[in-house]
């Protein structure tokens, strides 16, 4: 309303001539992390730090701190006592609920802090396609999905990673067809046995790339193999990947 005293963040200053145009926010990220600084004398004088902010502006955010004092609560700092600084935030945002996780560089240890309300029963973490799958029980599901799956995508926002949440029984649905597929695709590509495709599988060779590239020697430890049918196999995955490029 006209009149209304308003808090803001600038984001830019487009000076003109005679003037200069003033672009305000109050649904970015440096909002809500001057507004933390200003209610939290730690992270105004630097001994705590934000690492990590990711909203849903008006509904929901995830704010992760970190400091070097590992012993510290940064937590219980950022919050306040009975919290009075994160309610402080949460009145200047209308409601906007907000959860202070820990920072850190582990990305598992991150993603656990990042899914919370939920606690996940483990984490599997594929750096080379940067995704995650956290496993939950039944009764931990929903929480970690949250309202309209807001709770996953915003972790999944704050960590950089895609994650995938499932139950335990979803697990091993998934783990056992991607087993297969595996197998299939092995004993179709090298044109070996099935019992040879799943050793191949089961010891973490379960692509023909992986089995390309990898060391003779680390072949030929699996059961069964030797050094005559370690080198076998790496010649016809390296046969195939050259016929396809």
């Amino acid at each position: 309303r006209v009149g209304d005293r308003i808090r803001a963040y600038i984001k830019e200053v487009i000076k003109e001539q005679k003037r200069a145009q003033i672009f305000l926010s109050r649904t970015d990220n440096m909002f809500l992390a001057e507004l933390f600084r200003q209610e939290v004398p730690e992270i105004y004088d630097g001994i705590i730090e934000i690492r990590g902010i990711a909203r849903d502006p008006g509904s929901k955010a995830k704010v992760a701190v970190y400091s070097r004092n590992e012993t510290s609560d940064i937590i219980g700092a950022t919050v306040g006592i009975r919290g009075v600084r994160v309610q402080a935030v949460t009145n200047e945002l209308r409601g906007e609920k907000i959860d202070v996780i820990r920072w850190s560089e582990n990305p598992v240890e991150y993603i656990v802090n990042a899914i919370a309300p939920a606690k996940p029963i483990k984490v599997i973490f594929n750096e080379e396609k940067n995704t995650a799958d956290v496993v939950l029980s039944q009764d931990q599901l929903s929480l970690a999905i949250g309202r309209g799956g807001q709770n996953v995508k915003l972790a999944s926002k704050i960590t950089g990673i895609k994650i995938d949440v499932m139950t335990e029984q979803d697990e091993k649905e998934r783990r056992l067809t991607e087993f297969k597929e595996a197998t299939k695709e092995l004993m179709d590509i090298l044109n070996v046995e099935e019992v040879i495709a799943q050793l191949l599988v089961v010891e973490g060779f379960d692509s023909i790339k992986t089995i390309a590239e990898s060391s003779i020697d680390s072949l030929k430890n699996i059961e069964g193999f030797d050094e005559e049918i370690a080198k076998e196999l790496q010649e016809r995955a390296i046969e195939y990947i050259n016929e396809e490029k």
